[in-house]
Formats: C-alpha cells, sequence, structure tokens
C-alpha cells in the first residue's frame, strides 16, 4: 500500500523549476520551492534524531513566519502529530494542552522560553526548543547540521497529522484529531471546487495567495497553506496584517482568504479600488459570520463577489458557495451573502430535529455532517466522542442551521446558543439579523440568560457606528414591529466593543456570565 502522507502529496505538487518563489515575505524575502524542500528535511532529521516514541505530539506556539510553516511540514514528513497553539494563550491554558496532549516536543518563542519549559519540562516535555520570527532560535541551528535529504516517513490516510484544540467559544477546548486522509482529501476537493489553476493569472504565472492569517488555525494552517502548496502555487507572505500592504499586494496575486474583520478593514481603505483587485479572481471568507453589509459594500466597491464557506476545527472546510456559476437543481447558482453555500463533493449534510429525524427543506434544525474530511475524534475523551457522532456515523456538528429549496445552507448559530424562552425556541442569530439592518448598528450579539418567570429570556448587546448615539429603548422598540413577543429581549446595551477569540468569533460564554446575574 502506497504511503498516504500528506506531506508526500504537497511535495508531489511542487513545479518543475524548484528555484521558482514558493514563498515572498513582506519584509522582501524570497523563499524557493528548493528552500522549502531541504529545510523541511533538516527539520525532520533533527526531530528523528530525538529518537521519538511512533505517535509523539509536537507542541508549537511561535509567531507567525515561514519557519514555523516549514515546522509544520517537516513534522508531517517524519510522521508525528502537530500541534498548533494560539500565540495569545497564558500559562494557565499551555498548561493545560501541554498536560492534556503530553508533546515530546514543544517549540515557543525565545521570548517565552523561561515559562513555556517550565510548564512542559514539568509536565514530562523531554525537549523543548525556540523558533522566531526573525529566523532565529535554536530550533534552526540545531537543524542546522543535519542533512537536506530525509525521504517521507510512510503514513495511511487514518493516521493521525494534527490535533487542533477547538477555540473554545462555548467552554473548556476539546483536542480534534484530524488525519492525513483528512486534510488531504479537503486539500483536494478545494483545490479542484475554488478552481485553482497553474495557469493565468498575473504574467501567466498562476494562482498567486496572499496568506494573511494566523497559522494555529484550520483557515490559516490548512485551508490556505494546503490550497496553494497542493496547487504548487506561489504565496505571498504577511507576517501581520495591514489592510493598506494587503491591497497593495493584491496587484501581484489572485486569491486571498480572510476573516470578515480583515474584509472591513479594507474597506475603510482608500486605496481599494476595481483597479487594486482587477487581477484578483477569488476572495474567501470564513472562521465567523459575514455581515450582508459587508458583502454588499464589497461588491459594490470592488466588483468581486465573496465566496462565503463553512468548516470546523474537527471537519476542516464543509461547504462552499460556488466559485463559478453551475447548475443545481435545474437552475443557476451563485454566491449568495448570508449563506455558506452547498456541500463539498464528498461531504454529506443533514439538518435534524431534537427527536432525531430529519427535517423539512427550510426548518431550522441540527446540522449533521459525514465525509473522508470529518475528524477521528476527540484526543484522550472516547465518551466525548461517541456523543458527538450518531449511530450511523454522522458528526453532530453543534450548529443549527437550514437547508433551502436550491441546497444552500445557511448557519443560524450554535445549538449551545439557543435560547428557550417560556418554552419557545428563540435563535439569536435571526434577532441579531434584524439588528444589524437598523441605521446605526455596527454589530450585535444576542445572548440568552436565566430569568425567573421564562427560564431563559435574550439579553442584546449592540455595537454603534463611528460617530452614531444608538438608544437600547428604540432598538426593542424597534424589534417589537418586527418580531414575535418571545423573541424579543428583555435587555438591549449598547457597549464599544464585543468580546472575541483570535479568528474573531464573538465569544458569547463571557457575555453569558457578564450578564447572568441580570434577572436573578
Amino acid at each position: 500500500m502506497s504511503s498516504q502522507n500528506l506531506f508526500t502529496a504537497l511535495r508531489a505538487a511542487f513545479p518543475t523549476d524548484l528555484q521558482a518563489t514558493a514563498v515572498e515575505t513582506d519584509e522582501g524575502l524570497h523563499y524557493s520551492w528548493d528552500d522549502l524542500d531541504r529545510a523541511t528535511a533538516m527539520m525532520a532529521n533533527l526531530l528523528k534524531s530525538l529518537d521519538l516514541p511512533d505517535g509523539s505530539r509536537v507542541a508549537v506556539q511561535v509567531e507567525k513566519s515561514v519557519e514555523a510553516m516549514m515546522l509544520y511540514l517537516a513534522t508531517l514528513r517524519a510522521g508525528y502529530v502537530f500541534l498548533p497553539l494560539n500565540t495569545a494563550y497564558q500559562s494557565a491554558e499551555i498548561g493545560y494542552f501541554i498536560g492534556n496532549a503530553e508533546p515530546a516536543v514543544v517549540v515557543c518563542s525565545a521570548a517565552n522560553f523561561g515559562w513555556v519549559s517550565k510548564i512542559a519540562f514539568k509536565a514530562g516535555t523531554q525537549h523543548v526548543f525556540t523558533l522566531n520570527d526573525d529566523r532565529t532560535g535554536s530550533l534552526l541551528d540545531r537543524a542546522a547540521s543535519h542533512s537536506d535529504l530525509h525521504p517521507a516517513v510512510p503514513r495511511q490516510a487514518d493516521d493521525l497529522a494534527a490535533i487542533l484544540y477547538t477555540s473554545g467559544t462555548t467552554g473548556r477546548s476539546k483536542g480534534a484529531m484530524l488525519t492525513h486522509g483528512n486534510m488531504l482529501s479537503n486539500a483536494l476537493a478545494l483545490r479542484d471546487y475554488w478552481g485553482w489553476t497553474k495557469k493565468g493569472g498575473p504574467e501567466g504565472r498562476g494562482d498567486v495567495l496572499i496568506h494573511a492569517l494566523p497559522i494555529f488555525h484550520v483557515h490559516g494552517l490548512f485551508v490556505a497553506i494546503h490550497g496553494a502548496l497542493i496547487n504548487g502555487s506561489k504565496m505571498i507572505w504577511l507576517s501581520k496584517f495591514d489592510p493598506k500592504r494587503a491591497i497593495a499586494h493584491m496587484r501581484q496575486a489572485t486569491v486571498f482568504m480572510g476573516v470578515p474583520t480583515l474584509y472591513v478593514r479594507m474597506l475603510a481603505e482608500p486605496s481599494l479600488s476595481k483597479a487594486a483587485v482587477k487581477n484578483m479572481r477569488l476572495f474567501v471568507a470564513g472562521s465567523a459570520p459575514l455581515l450582508i453589509e459587508t458583502f454588499d459594500q464589497w461588491q459594490a466597491l470592488t466588483g468581486q463577489t465573496i465566496l462565503e464557506r463553512y468548516g470546523m476545527s474537527e471537519t476542516a472546510m464543509l461547504t462552499s458557495n460556488p466559485y463559478a456559476p453551475d447548475m443545481r437543481y435545474g437552475q443557476q447558482s451563485e454566491r449568495r451573502g448570508g449563506t455558506v453555500g452547498f456541500p463539498l463533493p464528498g461531504v454529506l449534510l443533514r439538518v435534524r430535529g431534537e427527536d432525531g429525524q430529519d427535517l423539512p427543506t427550510g426548518e431550522i434544525g441540527g446540522i449533521e455532517v459525514k465525509g473522508p474530511n470529518v475528524f477521528k475524534g476527540y484526543w484522550r475523551m472516547p465518551d466525548k466522542t461517541a456523543e458527538e457522532f450518531t449511530s450511523d456515523g454522522y458528526f453532530k456538528t453543534g450548529d443549527v442551521g437550514k437547508v433551502d429549496q436550491r441546497g444552500y445552507v445557511t448557519i443560524v448559530g450554535r445549538s449551545k446558543d439557543l435560547i428557550i424562552s417560556g418554552g419557545y425556541n428563540v435563535y439569536p442569530a435571526e434577532i441579531e439579523g434584524y439588528i444589524n439592518e437598523m441605521p446605526g448598528v455596527a454589530e450585535s450579539a444576542v445572548v440568552g440568560v436565566p430569568h425567573p418567570d421564562f427560564g431563559e429570556v435574550g439579553v442584546a448587546v449592540v455595537i454603534a457606528k463611528a460617530g452614531v448615539a444608538l438608544h437600547a429603548e428604540a432598538i426593542i422598540a424597534a424589534l417589537k414591529a418586527k418580531l414575535a413577543n418571545f423573541k424579543i429581549p428583555k435587555k438591549c446595551f449598547v457597549v464599544t466593543e464585543l468580546p472575541r477569540n483570535t479568528m474573531s468569533k464573538v465569544q458569547k460564554n463571557l457575555l453569558r456570565d457578564q450578564y447572568r446575574e441580570l434577572f436573578a
């Protein structure tokens, strides 16, 4: 049986000219495909020299750099399991992840070595290296003495490649175990579905990706990097997102992937125009809901339509709006704002009620999925894993949504966000949609809090646009003219910002905690 190591597939897609630029950084550095091949071999040989047990985890908390991406590829190449950790995590969180995953190797920035190494060694980790974003650190020093040739370790599709801890917007993080097969199947599906090409593009060079995302998360690490590598496409690497700089790079690029916040920031830049993006063929948004206002503004200003998609740490990408208009159900299909498109090829998706029965078209229920991209389970949590899968093998995503007559999927919210008020189901995303359409509203979040009479009621937390004075009472009054009374939030607060995680998702668990005692 041939090896299914994801690295082998990515390496096979490298162009024949290995001296061509694979990555160009915003600081003017150029890395060739040969550089990627040789550097990942040296790092893989370093890992091999440590005599690690099979299946060892390599935990990494470093700033974004091309070398950090190389370390990820080297971990795959050496047959170990990559464990990316958010750079915002502090000691209590790192202590939990290292204690839970028991990595054999930990890599951190030199500035954090003192406290990270203390936690790691106490937990039994044998090896702690440093890696900085300026191409320094003990990892690179040690790797420099190793051979730049390394045959990728054979791995099968079901072998573990990465553990991603869920972002924790609803509580303690769980380690989602992703296999080589999960990620390769997703990379190949997206390459075809999103029309990646080796021809055309600026100067006829084929697709060029602007990489503007962090690399400790599915979106930046897997969707973006795998997308470019599996197509042998150059990346323009932004270590930190700067809207003006990102727009300037669009003259040399064709593909951009971002979270909604990045699009909002670029819309505020005077340099954004149809001329500035004329070489671009694809703008992808995900990781958090994209407001329809942002979707419409982008279309009006640039003439381009953002493609929204839907995925999770546990599944990589599940659905996507179409890249090109295709024929479904006898009708032309287009990118539709507010939806996440259709299930990707190979992905089965259904919507079920609380009784476990399939719901009719257009009805809201729990989204369940099945496919080669769906993870193996939660790390060292067999009971939790069993609980999250149905008897016929579907993963219960925890997301609530609906599928319309044309097959478009719309996400309404998380099942944990559902408010049951006086026995009625209230979906926060529905109410947020109405609030966000009101003049002067930038964004809103609705959460459920305990109430002595109704069990639970909604509380709306709203951000005003710059220079606008919003009044909570007026927002509630406007909602009363549009929605059934049981859906109306009992209180509304106008605030300056919402609590978010690093991928821009609103942390509703923190809002629930903040307002929990409101009606006590």
